[in-house]
């Protein structure tokens, strides 16, 4: 039954590229959807009038996306519209659920193998029958690599061509890997279970090799609706188009720009291509941004208009749709406690001022990054919760280096807390470094390059994380008991050190139900929150250093892009000039060229601050209450954050203001030719005593100094206007 006016209802308050996406003609439609843009909203729409209209049946629709909670949100969207029966799942689920109704069947009456919820423990076996001694880490990064060869398609005997066409980087040497891949193939076969690829992989089976299945699937399934197009892998568009059968009914919505799984076999190459290969495709762009400020979304603009390469064709120019918010605030400080300390203080700060924990979120490029923010959210009271991945002190790695480090204190010192010269800190605090770099030999780590393959490689940086804290404990050690009531700030030994770390563990092991998150850049896709900090924005860091390729290269600016689009009012983007205090300098992300100190504004397209190279390079400012480096010129006039607290003499404020209108009205020019408004609340706030105090205030150069330097600095210290300017004496 055709319902016209719910149909109606369905269409109302669409903007005009979502009412073409919703109302194109039945066959292939592609929906370049940036993001913001109510992708969502647009496909379940697009299922709901057809469905309304009676064009097609909910029963007959399969709607597959990435993720449980994408694919419970498509089915709470299509309920809402009054639509019931469609199949929402992702691809694994909607392919599990087909195998276990065709099982009996396929397999001559036996139901579906068991399913291995983790490779790990047959991946460390395989290995061992390949001559590896594979630990829990080496077993991740050979099961990543098996995932990508069965997602790509590829066997154990075509591993080793394959991966070195990928450039990938391998745990070991690919003929091992491929060696590797065989055994667990074989000891999965023998076992009689399944991986989650194999349930994909025996769907298209099924379906290719088994008319009878074919027919009964495409009967069900005649409409389909794949989103995060850009996401596929190679083995999920062979299901799709085992699914199809040769029909051409299929939406597919995506964004080239958020391409960032390429790691795990994704590829947009489909989504690149789907006008080329469906030549009647209907193509609707959306572009208008619904959850962030002109001012977010200019700065997403900027970022991506730089990219190259084939994603960079679907590049889409977004449209912010919000009233006008807050530049995103851009700052630079000495190290990265310093850094941690002032995103932990300003989220304390919004929270303070009524925005939720829940929609304040804190992102950086790799998981090993959260212990500065986990410590120093926690030193500052404010709740955490951190988003796919351990709190730090929880990581496996990391609570078997404390073991390593507690077992070292008791063989040098006794575990008594005061121990030999030789591992006490320097003022350098090396000896404390070198003491941990031994201890952590026990768990397999050293100090020289990184290992290959991605687990591996997390848990080196976990680890090189404690070792940098040991450098910041030495350098900067706490006062520290030395008998009775007495303190001292003494050297700090390796018990001291491993003290620190219980404590900061057990402070950070407190329980959160709701408070900031900490996430990944990774692990963000797909959520929005109110307020974003994304940290750490330097050269090594993002882009990592091993993002060698163009490709690689374009794919770290594709995830600063996703960082920036997961904001809706408030971003903040730092770095810290040296990982730690008086470490090697580092420079900012080569994404973001308005991070660096010295530059002039410029206004980009979208509302975006972007700072361009001068020639002269400015002199550094910083923030005289919060100590962060200031680019914005008003606040490097103010000598403060915009939003740091001003300690203005209302009084002098009063008195400057007279005497530059006097000054102005005897000259005949405007007031702000004397000085600025901003230029007033600097001399104000900082209440200049002497002619180099006046001087660095931003603004006040040698002409204007000898104009004017005498009469404020007269000002400033309690002259009155009449004094200094007598009426109508100019």
């Amino acid at each position: 039954m055709v319902d016209n006016s719910a149909s109606v209802r369905v269409l109302a308050g669409l903007d005009p590229e979502q009412r073409s996406a919703v109302t194109a003609p039945a066959g292939p439609v592609c929906v370049l959807a940036g993001a913001g843009t109510g992708k969502t909203r647009a496909v379940t729409s697009r299922i709901a009038h057809r469905s309304l209209t009676g064009e097609i049946s909910a029963r007959h629709v399969l709607a597959v996306t990435f993720t449980a909670r994408a694919a419970a949100e498509l089915r709470h969207r299509l309920a809402s519209l009054g639509v019931a029966g469609v199949q929402a799942r992702t691809f694994h689920a909607a392919a599990l659920r087909q195998m276990r109704y065709f099982a009996p069947r396929l397999l001559d009456g036996r139901a579906l193998p068991e399913l291995l919820d983790s490779k790990v423990r047959l991946v460390t076996l395989a290995a061992a029958r390949a001559g590896l001694r594979a630990d829990r880490t080496a077993a991740r990064d050979l099961a990543g690599e098996i995932e990508w060869a069965k997602s790509s398609l590829v066997e154990p005997g075509e591993y080793a061509v394959a991966a070195a066409k990928a450039l990938r980087e391998t745990p070991y040497e690919p003929a091992k890997v491929a060696e590797v891949f065989a055994a667990y193939e074989k000891l999965k076969r023998s076992g009689g279970v399944i991986d989650f690829e194999d349930v994909l992989r025996a769907a298209v089976w099924g379906i290719e090799e088994h008319p009878d299945v074919a027919e009964q699937v495409r009967n069900q399934y005649r409409h389909f609706v794949v989103d995060e197009y850009q996401d596929v892998n190679p083995l999920q568009q062979r299901l799709l188009d085992a699914w199809l059968g040769g029909r051409d009914d299929v939406t597919v919505v995506g964004d080239a720009s958020q391409t960032i799984y390429s790691f795990t076999g994704a590829t947009s190459s489909y989504l690149v291509d789907f006008p080329r290969r469906y030549r009647n495709a209907t193509v609707v762009r959306l572009v208008r941004d619904y959850r962030s400020t002109p001012q977010v979304v200019g700065l997403a603009n900027a970022v991506i208009s730089q990219a190259r390469g084939t994603e960079a064709r679907l590049r889409l120019e977004l449209v912010g749709q919000r009233p006008a918010g807050p530049e995103p605030e851009r700052r630079i400080f000495t190290d990265e406690p310093a850094e941690a300390n002032a995103v932990a203080a300003r989220c304390r700060a919004l929270i303070d001022a009524g925005t939720p924990a829940r929609e304040i979120a804190v992102l950086f490029r790799t998981n090993a990054q959260s212990e500065a923010y986990e410590k120093a959210l926690g030193e500052a009271g404010v709740p955490y919760v951190v988003q796919g991945a351990e709190r730090f002190f929880e990581r496996t790695e990391v609570r078997q280096a404390m073991v390593a480090l507690r077992a070292a204190t008791r063989a040098v010192d006794g575990g008594r807390g005061a121990g030999p010269a030789e591992l006490e800190s320097s003022p350098g605090g090396i000896p404390l470094r070198a003491a941990v770099v031994e201890a952590l030999a026990a768990v397999g780590w050293a100090p020289d390059a990184p290992p290959p393959g991605g687990a591996a490689r997390e848990r080196w940086e976990a680890l090189a994380a404690l070792v940098q804290l040991a450098e910041e404990y030495a350098a900067n050690p706490p006062l520290l008991p030395l008998g009775a009531a007495a303190t001292v700030q003494r050297p700090v030994t390796l018990t001291d050190f491993t003290d620190e770390l219980a404590r900061r563990a057990a402070q950070q092991h407190v329980p959160t139900v709701e408070g900031v998150t900490l996430a990944s850049l990774h692990s963000a896709k797909g959520l929005e929150w109110d307020a974003v900090f994304l940290v750490g924005l330097a050269e090594g860091t993002l882009p990592t250093t091993y993002a060698r390729t163009a490709e690689q290269v374009e794919e770290e600016r594709r995830l600063l892009y996703v960082g920036i689009t997961r904001a809706r009012q408030w971003l903040w983007l730092s770095y810290a000039s040296a990982r730690s205090p008086g470490g090697r300098a580092r420079r900012p992300c080569r994404f973001l060229p308005q991070l660096a100190p010295s530059g002039g504004g410029e206004r980009a397209r979208g509302g975006s601050a972007v700072v361009r190279p001068q020639r002269r390079a400015n002199r550094i400012i910083s923030c005289r209450i919060c100590g962060t480096t200031l680019l914005a010129g008003p606040d490097r006039k103010l000598g403060r954050c915009a939003t740091c607290p001003s300690d203005m003499d209302d009084e002098l404020h009063e008195r400057l203001r007279e005497w530059r209108s006097r000054v102005a009205e005897a000259q005949r020019v405007p007031a702000y030719v004397v000085f600025t408004d901003a230029t007033l609340v600097a001399l104000a706030e900082r209440r200049p005593d002497r002619t180099e105090e006046l001087v660095a205030i931003a603004g006040i150069g040698p002409r204007k100094l000898g104009l004017y330097g005498e009469a404020v600095l007269a000002l400033v210290r309690g002259a009155a206007v009449d004094e200094i300017c007598p009426e109508k004496s100019f």
